[in-house]
């Protein structure tokens, strides 16, 4: 192999790692939006066979049409990292809340199940 062909692999290797590199951050690490959501909270629970993680739902006030007449409450499906945050929700149960969350373009099997990471319990009433 030549020393320019050398080079030029090097140099198409280094920028297609650099890419994956850049894929991944924007698909798992990138935060996409943040905000809060509010309502009660339906259940709480740590679960996984593998990696143990928090899940939740949240049912948020108001419904909505899904199909011919049908109507069905608005969930907000949510994981949590922290354990300081999900022992305080292990307690909050049928509780109105108020919830601090981020949204990621994928999903971590350490992270949750879910898009929606809570952060921070805003109110709880």
């Amino acid at each position: 192999m030549k020393p320019s062909m050398k080079k030029t692999f090097a140099i198409g290797t280094l920028i297609i790692g650099l890419l994956f590199v850049i894929f991944i951050y924007f698909k798992y690490y990138f935060v996409f939006g943040e905000g809060v959501k509010a309502g009660e909270l339906n259940y709480f629970v740590r679960k996984g066979y593998i990696f143990k993680t928090y899940e939740g739902k949240m049912i948020q006030t108001g419904f909505k049409s899904q199909s011919i007449g049908a109507i069905q409450s608005y969930e907000f499906p949510f994981s949590v990292e922290d354990e300081l945050i999900a022992d305080s929700l292990m307690k909050c149960s049928g509780k109105q809340l108020e919830l601090h969350y981020k949204e990621y373009l994928g999903v971590l099997p350490w992270r949750g199940v879910n898009k929606f990471v809570v952060d921070d319990i805003v109110s709880a009433r």
